[in-house]
């Protein structure tokens, strides 16, 4: 591809940015205005090479897709940004002639935690994904100005601090004031008939103004690049007459209403019932976003007639639902459509992704609240459940299966239901989950309309993993078998070929412990902790949930170190456990695991024998940052969730990329990481889902795993008498009489494993080879892939 700019004209770019914005010259400025006029001149670049892009689309008369999710975990861009336009190399070229190093240049960007975990970071690696593959595509959420919290660990126990991403980060937003739109909340319906026709009118609604920010990621080597907008929410210009009638709290509240939708990312933790904020927040989302599509569709065709042929909008977990009965709305209220034809061009155009199978996650909200907050909405919802509930019992005749597909039930509105009717597919994000939802979350609708169902297992923006952040194997690779894996991740699985080949093998060992020593000095400048690199790193990093087992992790290390403990010169293959997690800020449990986890690492280090073996390290304030810092050096990956409970993972698939090796169940994406590597090549462990559910149904009483298993008794007891100073009955007491993600009922298994890990350890050659093994089959968990299928198979784009 030809670059996007050569080197004379970036570094003169770069000068005059320096000149104008800051009046220095290179050699005078600080990184900090370094890093602000680099960014700003690739924004220029991007901006330049989107427009040139959507031209492109435009004239051919492609249909676009638009993603609406309320999470984009977009960590850093700039790195980012001058990877996948090859120009890295160049810039830093650049900058070393000013005697500036890139990497401190880097590190003055904040991460965008504009999300909680997974769900928001893999919608960010699809618009990587979607760009490299030069499809049209936008993605829609709200401009948080506080992201997901910053995690402070005193003392063991979290606190969260704000996380104010935008100084830093707002030079990556460009503002679209002319685009903005307004959001109306509140307020009511009055009805009249006017010679046969039925209106609605909605009046004395409060109105919330929608500010879109782009946001640009490019693709690589490719002309695509993706946007991301982001609204931030304003109050309408200021109601002086209100003010001056004596209203002040009115005109003011109308201020801080409107601020508090854009303010802060809700940290969720799967429970927000009842919060209008969120309700809210949601409804701006989708108002805003669904606004903003049909007038860019408007601008280009003049009609909503083929608005389904011309637009995919895909809705990423329930968060973005009320969408549907938006478009309806704009369709029905704004363009005077019929329901019939309004409802054809809306189910020819949304598309729903299922990201959990846990009841509590899925999302439903009271009928009252949805009927105060938006009553067209609500309206709207009401009629799109009478006609499906009305359809079901004419094609079915059961009224009891009926009322358990009602979108509709107890009061409460279930937006995976209305997301399941109103779209045209609906996916699970692994092949396992896919089954899961077939069978059971989504059953009766499945049966109903199959068709709709379909699969497509999650994908990384792999690049960020690999080029960026492990150039040692990225090198490795090249030598190997040549550049095409950094464009098609495919050609990863020739380096299979090299299994047995001494040299390779030595040198991908060489990079693991170099990738080691990297973490472990940040670990010491940052913590003033010392790792053992010559210990396996084994790494559990995910949100902590209770269903993502931490605890079972946690209940095998105090098991160990009482071993320890008892014989300290029993033959132990040295450990060091590195533990990365955010628990919700209300997630009590969770926040008692994390305490106890870094207490074990606290007493552990205390004694100066066992200490040599065996280490825990809790790292705080986990973030995408620190994941392309912590992937390479990881030689384990803990994907130890209860099978049927994690709808995929992601993390799994950056860490297998690094030649890390999963310690799993056969849980979500775990399935597939074994079809791609053999089981040879995987450490599998634990029940399946039919025999959980067995277990289920038999009646499951962890206690008599306590009865029966001294080392499992002892570890308890030790949680019961205390960890560094600390007693955690709490957790002990959820493990031995509720143990709901059925820990104890799995732990001989995973001790059994952790056995066979440090087994395969010693023998360097065999882990070498395993290691390799991981890599080359990690092609297939490309973000490009997952999103040509979604292009192919579901939004029907042509590129």
């Amino acid at each position: 591809m030809i670059p996007v700019i050569n080197k004379e004209d970036f570094e003169e770019k770069l000068r005059q940015e320096l000149q104008v914005e800051f009046n220095v010259t290179p050699i005078d400025a600080s990184d900090n205005q370094i890093y602000k006029a680099l960014s700003a001149v690739v924004v220029e670049l991007l901006r330049a090479k989107r427009r040139k892009f959507r031209n492109q689309t435009h004239s051919a008369g492609k249909k676009e897709v638009y993603y609406l999710s309320m999470e984009f975990l977009m960590g850093r861009s700039l790195k980012t940004s001058l990877y996948n336009l090859e120009i890295n190399d160049m810039v830093e070229d650049i900058l070393k002639k000013w005697d500036v190093n890139i990497e401190r240049i880097y590190d003055y960007e904040p991460d965008a935690g504009l999300g909680n975990g997974g769900l928001g970071r893999l919608a960010a690696c699809y618009l990587d994904g979607l760009a490299t593959d030069g499809y049209p595509a936008m993605g829609y959420s709200i401009c948080y100005e506080y992201g997901i919290f910053k995690q402070k660990i005193e003392d063991g126990w979290q606190t969260e601090l704000p996380d104010n991403w935008l100084p830093g980060g707002d030079c990556w937003l460009v503002p679209k004031t002319d685009k903005s739109i307004e959001v109306h909340f509140d307020g009511e319906l009055k009805e009249y008939w006017d010679q046969q026709y039925h209106h609605v009118s909605y009046v004395n609604y409060n109105t919330v103004v929608a500010v879109p920010y782009d946001m640009y990621v490019p693709g690589y080597d490719s002309e695509g690049v993706s946007v991301l907008r982001l609204w931030q929410a304003k109050a309408p210009s200021f109601d002086m007459k209100m003010f001056n009638q004596g209203d002040y709290a009115r005109a003011l509240g109308q201020n801080t209403v409107a601020q508090a939708i854009s303010k802060v990312l809700y940290p969720n933790d799967n429970h927000l019932e009842g919060k209008s904020l969120r309700y809210r927040q949601q409804y701006f989302m989708c108002a805003a976003s669904v606004g903003d599509i049909v007038n860019r569709h408007m601008s280009v065709y003049g009609t909503l007639d083929n608005l389904h042929e011309k637009v995919a909008i895909h809705i990423n977990d329930t968060h973005p639902t009320l969408a549907i009965p938006e478009l309806m709305r704009i369709l029905l209220d704004d363009c005077g459509y019929s329901w019939d034809k309004s409802w054809y061009i809306v189910t020819n155009t949304f598309a729903y992704t299922n990201h959990t199978v846990m009841a509590e996650a899925l999302e439903k909200w009271d009928v009252n609240l949805v009927r105060q907050i938006t009553p067209r909405i609500y309206d709207i919802i009401c009629e799109i459940n009478r006609r499906y509930c009305a359809e079901l019992m004419e094609r079915l005749g059961d009224g009891n299966k009926v009322s358990r597909m009602s979108i509709v039930q107890n009061n409460q509105i279930h937006m995976a239901l209305l997301c399941v009717c109103a779209s045209h597919s609906v996916n699970g994000v692994s092949k396992l989950h896919s089954e899961i939802i077939k069978t059971d979350v989504f059953n009766n609708e499945y049966n109903y309309t199959p068709h709709k169902f379909q699969n497509v297992t999650n994908g990384i923006a792999y690049r960020r993993w690999l080029l960026q952040s492990n150039p040692g194997l990225t090198d490795l690779l090249s030598e190997t078998i040549g550049d095409g894996f950094k464009k098609n991740a495919m050609e990863l699985s020739s380096f299979v070929k090299y299994e047995n080949d001494k040299k390779v093998l030595d040198q991908l060992a060489k990079i693991k412990l170099e990738n080691k020593k990297r973490f472990a000095d940040y670990v010491h400048r940052n913590f003033g902790v010392d790792l053992n690199t010559n210990a396996i790193f084994d790494v559990q990093v995910k949100r902590l949930h209770e269903y993502k087992r931490q605890n079972l992790n946690a209940l095998n290390i105090i098991a160990e170190y009482n071993a320890l403990l008892e014989n300290p010169d029993m033959e132990f293959t040295p450990k060091t456990y590195i533990f990365a997690a955010k628990a919700a800020p209300g997630y009590y449990l969770a926040k008692q695991i994390i305490k106890m986890i870094w207490a074990l690492g606290e007493e552990i280090r205390k004694n100066p024998v066992i200490s040599k073996k065996l280490q825990v390290f809790f790292l705080e304030d986990y973030r995408v940052t620190m994941s392309e810092l912590l992937m390479p050096a990881a030689e384990v990956s803990e994907q130890i969730s209860l099978a049927g409970t994690e709808a995929s993972g992601t993390g799994n698939m950056k860490l297998m990329l690094n030649g890390a090796l999963t310690l799993g169940t056969l849980d979500g994406a775990n399935v597939e990481i074994k079809e791609q590597v053999g089981k040879d090549n995987i450490f599998i462990f634990g029940m399946t889902t039919e025999e959980v559910l067995a277990k289920k149904a038999q009646g499951y009483r962890p206690e008599e795993y306590v009865n029966n298993n001294e080392v499992i008794r002892k570890a308890l007891a030790k949680m019961y008498s205390g960890i560094n100073g600390c007693t955690f009955e709490e957790v002990a007491d959820t493990l031995k009489f509720k143990d709901p993600y059925m820990v104890l009922a799995d732990f001989d298994a995973y001790q059994s494993a952790q056995q066979y890990v440090s087994e395969c350890y010693k023998d360097k050659a065999k882990w070498n080879k395993m290691s390799l093994h991981n890599i080359a089959g990690a092609g297939i968990f490309s973000a490009d892939r997952a999103v040509d299928e979604y292009a192919k198979n579901i939004w029907k784009l042509t590129k």
